[in-house]
């Protein structure tokens, strides 16, 4: 099993830094999610009606009714492998280290390719697995390359998988609107923009008998009741969407700005997270967790993602630590 992020338990037994005196910017989750509100006591005390609003409501806010609910779009990727005897799969690199992972433990021929490496290799490719936009670097993919990359993959019953676990601050520029069609699969999660992870709920927008396969793989009641009920308000609460796209936005400018007014220039980043690579990242992460603020490390390239702070004191908390850390360059 792969680790992750975070690990925030592992960085206060290290420093013995209380809990409640971290800043965890390691998760790139919207800090600032759609607001729970009381939950009525059936959602404890009743097993998921699978004939209720989830669907609908899912397909209202994707635009497609092709569609299966997921515990987490981890779900997919974890299962779509076992879809496809043994075969050439590409994943881009860097990104969500699940997806190369699922596919080579199912026994597939997995190589990790830069961007630039797609179309001289899409010959030989039957399974293409793009994260638009990218996690961590934050590289965005134009419908129009991403269907032609389709067009060329189902030429030989290839498969074009697009996670879009990032892209709803930019609804326009996700596939999931356009009709279902054989080789073209989407993920989805509430997890990031809705901020609500740990309902651990995705979709996956598939043609039919990919769904009716994932189906049977998930057998009954996958998702808890409160977790349903939950995403069914958050996905109806339009106003509150509008609002949260145009505060992320601004808040991911000023992470910018931040880090670069201390010398952290982003390389690249998306409305809920900024990517800094640099040389130095693991000695960066150290300093900044020794401040109680933890990052996302990672080591190929060595960089750093930075997630957005909640609130003002957050964003002086960060600050704070930054300005040591020029100060102890500068010395």
């Amino acid at each position: 099993m792969l680790e992750h992020g975070g690990k925030l338990n592992h960085y206060i037994k290290k420093y013995g830094i209380a809990s409640e005196y971290w800043l965890d910017l390691s998760t790139g989750i919207n800090p600032n999610g759609w607001p729970v509100p009381p939950l009525p006591e059936q959602v404890w005390t009743r097993l998921p009606e699978q004939d209720d609003d989830l669907l609908t409501a899912a397909a209202n806010y994707y635009g497609n009714e092709s569609l299966i609910a997921l515990p987490g779009s981890q779900a997919a990727i974890q299962f779509l492998p076992q879809l496809r005897e043994p075969c050439r799969v590409r994943v881009i690199h860097p990104c969500y280290a699940e997806h190369a992972y699922s596919w080579q433990k199912a026994g597939h021929d997995v190589e990790a390719i830069h961007h630039d490496e797609i179309d001289s290799l899409l010959a030989e490719t039957d399974v293409l697995i793009i994260i638009n936009p990218t996690n961590p670097s934050g590289r965005q993919y134009k419908k129009e390359q991403l269907l032609s990359w389709h067009q060329q993959l189902q030429q030989h019953d290839g498969w074009l998988v697009v996670d879009e676990a990032f892209i709803d601050t930019s609804p326009d520029k996700s596939l999931c609107r356009l009709p279902a069609m054989p080789g073209l699969l989407i993920l989805r999660s509430v997890g990031k923009f809705f901020g609500l992870a740990g309902c651990r709920v995705g979709f996956l927008i598939a043609e039919q008998s990919v769904l009716d396969q994932m189906k049977e793989h998930l057998g009954p009641w996958p998702i808890a009741t409160a977790s349903r009920y939950i995403t069914i308000h958050a996905f109806k609460d339009t106003d509150w969407q509008q609002h949260c796209r145009q505060q992320l936005q601004f808040q991911s400018a000023r992470l910018a700005q931040l880090l670069t007014r201390y010398g952290l220039s982003p390389t690249a980043g998306t409305d809920l997270f900024q990517w800094v690579r640099l040389s130095v990242a693991k000695d960066i992460h150290e300093k900044l967790a020794k401040n109680a603020i933890l990052t996302r490390l990672f080591e190929s390239p060595a960089s750093l993602r930075f997630g957005l702070p909640a609130n003002e004191q957050q964003w002086q908390q960060l600050e704070k630590a930054l300005q040591s850390l020029r100060v102890d360059h500068e010395t």
